[in-house]
Protein backbone atom coordinates (compact mmCIF):
# COMPACT_ATOMS: atom_id res chain seq x y z
CA UNK A 1 0.00 0.00 0.00
CA UNK A 2 0.52 3.96 -0.19
CA UNK A 3 1.46 6.01 2.70
CA UNK A 4 2.54 9.39 2.90
CA UNK A 5 6.11 9.96 4.99
CA UNK A 6 7.09 13.32 6.22
CA UNK A 7 10.88 12.54 5.76
CA UNK A 8 11.79 15.90 7.56
CA UNK A 9 9.87 18.92 8.01
CA UNK A 10 8.81 20.78 4.54
CA UNK A 11 9.23 17.31 2.58
CA UNK A 12 6.50 14.66 2.26
CA UNK A 13 7.10 11.33 -0.22
CA UNK A 14 4.76 8.76 -1.26
CA UNK A 15 6.02 5.64 -0.07
CA UNK A 16 5.28 1.64 -0.80
CA UNK A 17 4.42 0.04 3.14
CA UNK A 18 3.00 -3.56 3.40
CA UNK A 19 -0.39 -4.04 4.48
CA UNK A 20 -1.12 -4.08 7.96
CA UNK A 21 -2.15 -7.14 9.39
CA UNK A 22 -5.37 -7.32 11.71
CA UNK A 23 -5.49 -8.52 14.70
CA UNK A 24 -8.41 -10.19 16.31
CA UNK A 25 -9.94 -6.88 17.80
CA UNK A 26 -9.18 -4.79 14.58
CA UNK A 27 -10.59 -4.53 11.44
CA UNK A 28 -9.17 -2.69 8.24
CA UNK A 29 -10.13 0.19 6.68
CA UNK A 30 -9.47 1.49 3.37
CA UNK A 31 -9.16 5.23 4.13
CA UNK A 32 -11.46 7.79 2.18
CA UNK A 33 -10.98 11.00 3.55
CA UNK A 34 -8.34 12.68 5.78
CA UNK A 35 -8.53 15.90 7.22
CA UNK A 36 -5.85 18.16 7.05
CA UNK A 37 -5.54 19.53 11.06
CA UNK A 38 -3.49 22.52 12.44
CA UNK A 39 -1.46 20.11 14.42
CA UNK A 40 -0.30 18.48 11.08
CA UNK A 41 1.05 21.52 9.24
CA UNK A 42 2.89 22.72 13.00
CA UNK A 43 4.73 18.95 12.71
CA UNK A 44 5.19 19.85 8.79
CA UNK A 45 6.42 23.29 9.31
CA UNK A 46 8.13 23.52 12.59
CA UNK A 47 8.81 19.38 13.37
CA UNK A 48 7.32 19.78 16.64
CA UNK A 49 4.21 21.19 19.10
CA UNK A 50 5.37 21.84 22.93
CA UNK A 51 7.04 18.77 23.96
CA UNK A 52 6.21 16.14 20.80
CA UNK A 53 9.36 16.40 18.48
CA UNK A 54 9.41 14.63 15.22
CA UNK A 55 13.04 12.88 15.38
CA UNK A 56 12.27 10.24 12.78
CA UNK A 57 9.66 9.95 9.57
CA UNK A 58 5.98 9.75 10.26
CA UNK A 59 3.02 9.61 8.86
CA UNK A 60 0.35 12.48 9.70
CA UNK A 61 -2.98 12.41 9.23
CA UNK A 62 -5.46 11.68 12.50
CA UNK A 63 -8.78 13.11 11.15
CA UNK A 64 -10.10 10.00 9.69
CA UNK A 65 -12.60 7.88 7.56
CA UNK A 66 -12.99 5.16 5.31
CA UNK A 67 -14.61 1.70 4.36
CA UNK A 68 -14.19 -1.71 6.54
CA UNK A 69 -12.96 -3.94 4.31
CA UNK A 70 -12.14 -6.98 6.52
CA UNK A 71 -12.85 -7.84 10.50
CA UNK A 72 -11.04 -9.56 12.86
CA UNK A 73 -12.32 -13.10 14.18
CA UNK A 74 -13.44 -11.30 17.57
CA UNK A 75 -15.22 -8.31 16.16
CA UNK A 76 -19.23 -8.14 16.34
CA UNK A 77 -20.31 -4.54 15.70
CA UNK A 78 -18.82 -4.21 12.44
CA UNK A 79 -18.80 -5.64 9.41
CA UNK A 80 -17.20 -5.68 5.29
CA UNK A 81 -18.87 -3.02 3.55
CA UNK A 82 -19.15 -0.66 6.47
CA UNK A 83 -18.11 3.00 6.70
CA UNK A 84 -16.32 4.44 9.84
CA UNK A 85 -15.05 7.42 11.48
CA UNK A 86 -11.66 6.22 13.58
CA UNK A 87 -11.55 8.26 16.83
CA UNK A 88 -7.86 8.70 16.90
CA UNK A 89 -7.01 7.69 20.07
CA UNK A 90 -5.97 4.56 21.45
CA UNK A 91 -5.97 4.51 25.30
CA UNK A 92 -4.59 1.67 27.93
CA UNK A 93 -8.14 1.53 29.47
CA UNK A 94 -6.39 0.95 32.68
CA UNK A 95 -5.09 4.05 33.89
CA UNK A 96 -7.36 6.45 36.38
CA UNK A 97 -8.44 8.26 33.75
CA UNK A 98 -9.48 5.70 31.58
CA UNK A 99 -11.76 3.90 34.40
CA UNK A 100 -13.28 6.84 35.23
CA UNK A 101 -14.34 8.10 31.86
CA UNK A 102 -12.09 10.91 30.95
CA UNK A 103 -9.85 8.69 28.79
CA UNK A 104 -8.54 12.27 27.20
CA UNK A 105 -5.98 12.50 29.68
CA UNK A 106 -4.96 8.92 29.70
CA UNK A 107 -1.15 9.56 29.91
CA UNK A 108 -0.39 6.25 27.96
CA UNK A 109 -2.62 7.40 24.86
CA UNK A 110 -1.49 5.79 21.47
CA UNK A 111 -2.78 9.20 19.32
CA UNK A 112 -2.44 9.31 15.53
CA UNK A 113 0.20 11.30 14.43
CA UNK A 114 1.75 12.56 16.97
CA UNK A 115 4.96 11.45 17.63
CA UNK A 116 6.22 8.60 17.57
CA UNK A 117 2.82 7.06 16.62
CA UNK A 118 2.00 7.24 12.56
CA UNK A 119 -0.97 8.89 11.74
CA UNK A 120 -4.14 8.07 9.09
CA UNK A 121 -2.21 9.07 5.48
CA UNK A 122 -2.45 5.50 4.71
CA UNK A 123 -4.22 3.49 2.17
CA UNK A 124 -4.99 1.11 4.76
CA UNK A 125 -4.85 0.59 8.49
CA UNK A 126 -5.28 -1.88 11.21
CA UNK A 127 -8.04 -0.45 14.24
CA UNK A 128 -9.05 -1.48 17.42
CA UNK A 129 -13.31 -2.46 16.40
CA UNK A 130 -14.33 0.04 19.79
CA UNK A 131 -12.31 3.27 17.83
CA UNK A 132 -14.31 2.61 14.97
CA UNK A 133 -17.42 4.45 14.45
CA UNK A 134 -20.26 3.15 11.98
CA UNK A 135 -21.57 6.23 10.20
CA UNK A 136 -25.61 5.88 9.51
CA UNK A 137 -27.29 5.77 6.30
CA UNK A 138 -26.93 8.84 3.84
CA UNK A 139 -23.98 9.95 5.86
CA UNK A 140 -20.33 9.96 3.90
CA UNK A 141 -17.11 9.67 4.82
CA UNK A 142 -16.13 13.55 4.40
CA UNK A 143 -18.69 13.88 6.68
CA UNK A 144 -16.41 11.04 8.88
CA UNK A 145 -13.34 12.46 8.85
CA UNK A 146 -14.95 15.74 10.22
CA UNK A 147 -16.41 14.39 12.70
CA UNK A 148 -12.37 14.43 15.02
CA UNK A 149 -12.73 18.72 15.18
CA UNK A 150 -16.34 18.81 15.52
CA UNK A 151 -15.91 16.44 18.60
CA UNK A 152 -13.92 19.16 19.72
CA UNK A 153 -16.60 21.81 19.89
CA UNK A 154 -18.94 19.35 21.32
CA UNK A 155 -16.50 18.95 24.12
CA UNK A 156 -15.86 22.83 24.25
CA UNK A 157 -19.84 23.17 24.45
CA UNK A 158 -20.07 20.65 27.51
CA UNK A 159 -17.50 22.06 29.27
CA UNK A 160 -19.40 25.24 29.39
CA UNK A 161 -22.51 23.60 30.17
CA UNK A 162 -24.22 25.56 27.32
CA UNK A 163 -27.84 25.51 27.04
CA UNK A 164 -30.75 27.50 25.51
CA UNK A 165 -30.81 31.15 26.12
CA UNK A 166 -27.18 31.80 26.83
CA UNK A 167 -24.82 33.83 25.09
CA UNK A 168 -21.68 33.10 23.71
CA UNK A 169 -18.71 34.73 22.17
CA UNK A 170 -16.25 32.55 20.19
CA UNK A 171 -12.83 33.65 20.01
CA UNK A 172 -11.09 32.57 16.35
CA UNK A 173 -13.16 31.26 13.51
CA UNK A 174 -10.39 28.14 12.14
CA UNK A 175 -11.85 25.09 11.66
CA UNK A 176 -12.52 24.29 15.70
CA UNK A 177 -13.97 27.84 16.10
CA UNK A 178 -16.24 27.13 13.62
CA UNK A 179 -17.34 23.56 14.72
CA UNK A 180 -17.66 25.32 18.19
CA UNK A 181 -20.16 27.45 17.17
CA UNK A 182 -22.02 25.01 15.37
CA UNK A 183 -21.88 23.14 18.39
CA UNK A 184 -23.75 26.06 20.15
CA UNK A 185 -26.17 27.15 17.68
CA UNK A 186 -27.12 22.62 17.92
CA UNK A 187 -28.00 23.77 21.86
CA UNK A 188 -29.98 26.56 20.46
CA UNK A 189 -28.06 29.46 21.44
CA UNK A 190 -28.70 32.00 19.04
CA UNK A 191 -26.57 34.91 20.21
CA UNK A 192 -23.43 33.83 19.57
CA UNK A 193 -20.57 36.16 18.21
CA UNK A 194 -17.52 35.56 16.36
CA UNK A 195 -14.29 37.56 16.15
CA UNK A 196 -11.41 36.38 13.67
CA UNK A 197 -8.57 38.51 11.71
CA UNK A 198 -9.32 36.23 8.69
CA UNK A 199 -12.40 37.71 6.44
CA UNK A 200 -12.85 34.37 5.12
CA UNK A 201 -13.20 33.06 8.73
CA UNK A 202 -15.94 35.59 9.25
CA UNK A 203 -17.62 34.92 6.14
CA UNK A 204 -18.25 31.06 7.05
CA UNK A 205 -19.17 31.96 10.93
CA UNK A 206 -21.92 34.32 9.26
CA UNK A 207 -22.66 31.65 6.90
CA UNK A 208 -23.29 29.08 9.75
CA UNK A 209 -25.30 31.25 11.70
CA UNK A 210 -22.90 33.25 13.90
CA UNK A 211 -25.21 36.72 14.98
CA UNK A 212 -22.94 39.18 14.84
CA UNK A 213 -18.89 38.89 13.66
CA UNK A 214 -16.00 41.17 14.68
CA UNK A 215 -12.44 41.19 13.07
CA UNK A 216 -10.03 42.89 15.59
CA UNK A 217 -8.86 44.92 12.99
CA UNK A 218 -11.34 46.93 12.26
CA UNK A 219 -13.18 47.16 15.86
CA UNK A 220 -12.68 47.33 19.19
CA UNK A 221 -14.47 43.54 20.38
CA UNK A 222 -14.70 44.25 23.96
CA UNK A 223 -16.34 47.53 23.18
CA UNK A 224 -18.49 45.96 20.50
CA UNK A 225 -19.60 43.35 23.02
CA UNK A 226 -20.44 45.43 26.04
CA UNK A 227 -22.49 47.55 23.37
CA UNK A 228 -24.71 44.32 22.32
CA UNK A 229 -24.90 42.97 26.33
CA UNK A 230 -26.02 46.14 27.86
CA UNK A 231 -22.64 46.01 29.07
CA UNK A 232 -23.47 42.89 30.97
CA UNK A 233 -21.25 40.82 28.88
CA UNK A 234 -21.95 37.13 27.39
CA UNK A 235 -22.56 34.27 29.64
CA UNK A 236 -20.50 31.88 27.56
CA UNK A 237 -16.64 32.85 25.83
CA UNK A 238 -14.61 30.43 24.09
CA UNK A 239 -11.28 31.02 22.92
CA UNK A 240 -10.10 28.52 20.09
CA UNK A 241 -7.24 31.07 18.25
CA UNK A 242 -4.65 30.06 20.72
CA UNK A 243 -3.59 33.16 20.76
CA UNK A 244 -2.16 35.45 24.13
CA UNK A 245 -4.33 38.52 23.14
CA UNK A 246 -7.65 36.63 22.86
CA UNK A 247 -6.88 34.63 25.79
CA UNK A 248 -6.71 37.92 28.04
CA UNK A 249 -9.40 38.85 26.77
CA UNK A 250 -11.96 36.03 27.61
CA UNK A 251 -11.75 37.64 30.97
CA UNK A 252 -12.97 40.97 29.92
CA UNK A 253 -15.89 39.53 27.83
CA UNK A 254 -17.64 37.14 30.33
CA UNK A 255 -20.73 37.92 32.39
CA UNK A 256 -20.27 37.44 35.96
CA UNK A 257 -21.21 34.36 36.61
CA UNK A 258 -20.46 32.84 33.38
CA UNK A 259 -18.12 30.39 31.88
CA UNK A 260 -14.85 31.01 30.15
CA UNK A 261 -13.74 27.69 28.06
CA UNK A 262 -10.01 27.15 26.91
CA UNK A 263 -9.12 25.45 23.25
CA UNK A 264 -7.09 26.99 21.62
CA UNK A 265 -3.33 26.19 23.07
CA UNK A 266 -1.10 29.05 22.61
CA UNK A 267 2.61 28.67 21.79
CA UNK A 268 3.98 30.18 24.96
CA UNK A 269 2.90 31.02 27.87
CA UNK A 270 -0.18 33.58 28.69
CA UNK A 271 1.15 36.43 31.24
CA UNK A 272 -0.53 38.90 32.69
CA UNK A 273 -3.85 37.70 32.55
CA UNK A 274 -6.55 39.68 35.23
CA UNK A 275 -7.43 36.83 37.77
CA UNK A 276 -8.63 39.73 40.00
CA UNK A 277 -11.11 40.78 37.92
CA UNK A 278 -11.93 36.81 37.13
CA UNK A 279 -12.80 36.36 40.88
CA UNK A 280 -14.80 39.37 41.27
CA UNK A 281 -16.63 38.05 38.66
CA UNK A 282 -16.97 34.82 40.18
CA UNK A 283 -16.78 32.87 36.44
CA UNK A 284 -15.68 29.42 36.24
CA UNK A 285 -12.39 29.05 33.95
CA UNK A 286 -12.58 25.47 31.84
CA UNK A 287 -10.26 23.89 29.63
CA UNK A 288 -10.58 21.14 27.10
CA UNK A 289 -8.02 18.82 26.03
CA UNK A 290 -9.10 16.74 23.06
CA UNK A 291 -12.63 15.02 23.81
CA UNK A 292 -14.45 12.17 25.53
CA UNK A 293 -17.35 10.23 24.88
CA UNK A 294 -18.52 12.39 21.92
CA UNK A 295 -18.41 10.79 18.45
CA UNK A 296 -22.06 8.38 18.59
CA UNK A 297 -23.68 12.28 19.70
CA UNK A 298 -21.36 13.91 16.77
CA UNK A 299 -22.33 11.30 14.53
CA UNK A 300 -25.49 11.66 14.92
CA UNK A 301 -26.43 14.65 14.93
CA UNK A 302 -24.52 15.36 11.53
CA UNK A 303 -26.16 11.92 10.09
CA UNK A 304 -29.60 13.67 11.38
CA UNK A 305 -28.45 17.13 9.50
CA UNK A 306 -29.08 19.05 12.40
CA UNK A 307 -25.22 20.17 11.61
CA UNK A 308 -23.69 20.22 8.32
CA UNK A 309 -20.12 19.94 8.92
CA UNK A 310 -18.78 20.12 5.50
CA UNK A 311 -19.49 24.09 5.43
CA UNK A 312 -16.27 24.06 6.83
CA UNK A 313 -14.35 22.69 4.07
CA UNK A 314 -12.76 25.01 1.45
CA UNK A 315 -10.64 22.96 -0.26
CA UNK A 316 -9.81 19.04 -1.37
CA UNK A 317 -6.78 17.71 -2.56
CA UNK A 318 -5.90 14.25 -3.65
CA UNK A 319 -3.41 12.23 -2.15
CA UNK A 320 -0.71 12.33 -4.85
CA UNK A 321 -1.03 16.01 -3.84
CA UNK A 322 -0.35 15.73 -0.48
CA UNK A 323 2.58 17.89 -0.19
CA UNK A 324 0.80 20.22 -2.66
CA UNK A 325 -1.93 20.71 -0.25
CA UNK A 326 0.38 21.32 3.40
CA UNK A 327 2.03 23.79 1.14
CA UNK A 328 -1.16 25.60 0.27
CA UNK A 329 -2.51 25.57 3.92
CA UNK A 330 0.43 27.00 4.91
CA UNK A 331 0.74 29.93 2.44
CA UNK A 332 -2.94 30.26 1.59
CA UNK A 333 -4.14 30.85 5.30
CA UNK A 334 -6.05 33.52 4.60
CA UNK A 335 -8.01 31.59 1.73
CA UNK A 336 -8.90 28.45 2.99
CA UNK A 337 -10.50 27.02 6.39
CA UNK A 338 -10.28 23.07 6.13
CA UNK A 339 -8.61 21.13 3.29
CA UNK A 340 -9.57 17.60 3.50
CA UNK A 341 -7.53 15.05 1.50
CA UNK A 342 -9.31 12.64 -0.64
CA UNK A 343 -7.50 9.58 -0.57
CA UNK A 344 -8.95 7.85 -3.25
CA UNK A 345 -7.12 10.21 -5.74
Amino acid sequence: MKAALMMEPGKISIVEREMPKIKDNEVLVKIEYVGLCGSDLHYYEHGRIGDFVVEKPIVLGHEAAGEVVEVGKNVTTLQQGDLVALEPGITCGKCEFCKTGKYNLCPNVEFLATPPYDGAFVEYIAYPEDMCFKLPKGMDTIEGALIEPLAVGFHAANQAKAQIGDSAVVLGAGCIGLVTLMSLLARGIKEVYVTDLIELRLQKAEEIGAKKVFNPKKSNVIEEIMNLTDNQGVDIVIETAGSETTARQTVDLVKRGGSIVLVGMAADPVFKYDFGKLQAKEAVLDTVFRYRNIYPAAIKAVGEKTIDVKQIVTDVFGFSEIEKAFDYAIRNKSDTVKIVIDMNK
